[in-house]
């Protein structure tokens, strides 16, 4: 079985190594930091059809990733009617900060009322900070994921802001998901 060194790389680069080495032989072991980077990377696996066996050593950790039913796509298919809202800022507009906070609120809040729902709310750079503990908009996330939305948060993002550990509404994500969830789309609205 081959083995790859992902340690110490950015974000999405151990994500995109172990797909091109998926690709490439079918399994392989991969030494990887913990956290984000473990998390990414399984999800990738999993997603495929892989199994997934992890050892974890301090900040180290190591996977196996084998052969289940293995597909080369994601399990995300592209539907005329899908929506993505790209959400970068805790903002919505270039006014005062007050204004803007007030805005997205209202935005979210007012998502509830309408029949046509994104199928994906992706959160990115600040825009993390609505999913994450404190937000006045969790209970209004919440309840959109109850009715089929799906929430995710950019994992590096919440990283580099230092709030991963208060992400209280979906689930987080890695670029290469963000990326194939926004190409697998027909409509991209971004906020």
């Amino acid at each position: 079985m081959n083995t790859i060194d992902c340690r110490n790389m950015p974000c999405p680069a151990p994500v995109i190594t172990v797909k091109k080495a998926l690709e490439q032989y079918g399994e392989v072991q991969v030494h990887l930091d913990n956290g984000a980077p473990r998390e990414n990377v399984t999800r990738l696996a999993v997603n495929r059809g892989y199994q997934v066996q992890e050892q974890l050593r301090d900040n180290d950790c190591t996977l196996t990733i084998t052969s289940g039913i293995r597909t080369n796509e994601t399990v995300i298919e592209a539907n005329p009617d899908d929506t993505v809202f790209l959400i970068t800022s805790d903002r919505l507009g270039d006014g005062p900060d007050d204004l803007g906070r007030l805005l997205m609120k209202n935005l979210i809040f007012t998502l509830l009322e309408n029949r046509n729902l994104p199928t994906h709310m992706l959160f990115l750079n600040s825009g993390v900070r609505l999913t994450t503990e404190g937000s006045d908009v969790l209970e209004a996330l919440d309840k959109l994921a109850g009715m089929g939305v799906i929430i995710m948060s950019c994992g590096l993002c919440l990283d580099f802001l230092g709030i991963k550990d208060k992400l209280r509404s979906g689930s987080t994500t890695n670029m290469l998901m963000t990326v194939e969830t926004i190409l697998s789309t027909t409509r991209v609205i971004r906020l």
